[in-house]
């Protein structure tokens, strides 16, 4: 099996709020947060029937980058061929309360449409 090295990049914000962004503020990287929050542990396939539009490059690159940050580790069910499945880590279970006021916060503001009042 082979793996490729992620390389993670420091963030050098000093700004708590800005150095989370960086992490996690990519494009689709809360929703995969949101639905390991959800459902638990999650297969890759998984991800792409609930996550419909995502390129799977891109699933597999915000993958390996919640699991360089510490955020999301693969659990490897199967050996032969290997198969892995995504949890979150304690680290990960932590960014629950952001996913949460997100949710909220839409409920609140976010009408039918998908304009924000």
């Amino acid at each position: 099996m082979r793996y490729r090295l992620v390389m993670v990049k420091p963030v050098a914000q000093e700004c708590p709020v800005a150095r989370t962004a960086a992490i996690i503020g990519g494009r689709w990287t809360i929703l995969i947060l949101r639905d390991l929050l959800l459902h638990g542990p999650r297969r890759f396939q998984d991800f792409q029937n609930s996550l419909k539009g995502m390129a799977p490059n891109t699933l597999s690159d915000r993958l390996k980058t919640l699991e360089a940050y510490g955020i999301v580790e693969r659990q490897f069910y199967e050996q032969h061929p290997p198969r892995a499945e995504y949890v979150l880590t304690e680290k990960g279970g932590e960014l629950g309360a952001i996913v949460k006021a997100m949710y909220a916060w839409g409920v609140k503001h976010g009408d039918i449409k998908g304009e924000i009042s």
